[in-house]
């Protein structure tokens, strides 16, 4: 998980403080109010990344899917509500936001398509969990690995957003071997980064994954994307393939009408 741009009425959620519940969590509206998810008022949060990523998820009715650092589920939720039927187990470190997260899925209905996992991204590893699922079991895979790198970063005094935020050296690594573990051969595995992170993510997945494809997220025409979408093929040889960037706004604040179509209608981005 990492800090990821802001939501607000005036874009993808609808806030608001319900009588009688705690100030410390907030409930957030996306896909234009169809999902209500409560998150913690301060800390991690997930924005419009978490809603892109769950657009390029190329999943079926009925497939099964790995979230590696699932939060309080947004990203899970988004695809969800888009594909039914699907089954979608995630892994989340703070035990907080799962129990939170466990609470957004029963919120939504949706308490039989999503299973959430308390433990370390890392312990999907491991062989002896009876817990954990069997490796090679998923049909796709996905994340939002943590963005900065904690010696060039200014920590969070909120201890859960300095995790989401903060990773080592070989942490990416990690996470992308934990997807190449998780997911069955031909499947797809997905991120989304930092642009900047677009190398280290290609090196990573370097004899793991073919057929990967590159999209960029650019906040307007003209400007250099920030953010990139980077989806593979399990054991597969295809061609590395760079796709035309997605414009998220355009005149004022507004959003693009295929940027619209994603955020409030839920439509796929289809990237293969």
């Amino acid at each position: 998980m990492q800090t990821q741009t802001a939501i607000s009425p005036a874009q993808v959620a609808t806030v608001a403080q319900t009588p009688g519940r705690s100030s410390s969590l907030t409930e957030d509206g996306f896909l234009n109010g169809r999902l209500s998810v409560l998150q913690p008022e301060k800390g991690f949060r997930a924005g419009i990344d978490s809603v892109f990523l769950a657009a390029t998820i190329p999943c079926d009715p009925g497939e099964t899917i790995f979230e590696a650092g699932i939060g309080t589920g947004v990203a899970s939720l988004c695809l969800a509500a888009r594909v039914k039927d699907i089954h979608i187990t995630g892994v989340e470190l703070s035990g907080r936001y799962a129990m939170i997260g466990k609470k957004n899925a029963i919120k939504n209905g949706f308490e039989n398509n999503i299973r959430f996992i308390t433990g370390d991204v890392k312990e999907a590893l491991r062989r002896d969990l009876a817990d954990w699922p069997a490796h090679g079991s998923f049909s796709h895979a996905f994340a939002n690995p943590p963005y900065f790198d904690n010696n060039t970063i200014l920590k969070s005094p909120n201890s859960l957003k300095a995790a989401a935020n903060g990773f080592g050296p070989e942490d990416l690594d990690l996470w992308v071997k934990v997807l190449a573990t998780m997911v069955a051969l031909r499947g797809t595995v997905t991120f989304v980064h930092r642009a900047e992170a677009v190398g280290r993510l290609l090196t990573a997945m370097e004899g793991k994954f073919g057929d990967i494809r590159v999209a960029p997220l650019h906040a307007r025409e003209g400007m250099a994307a920030t953010r990139v979408i980077i989806q593979g093929v399990r054991g597969t040889k295809g061609p590395l393939q760079l796709l035309p960037g997605l414009i998220l706004h355009s005149t004022g604040n507004s959003f693009t009408p295929e940027a619209e179509a994603i955020l409030r209608d839920g439509m796929a981005w289809r990237l293969r």
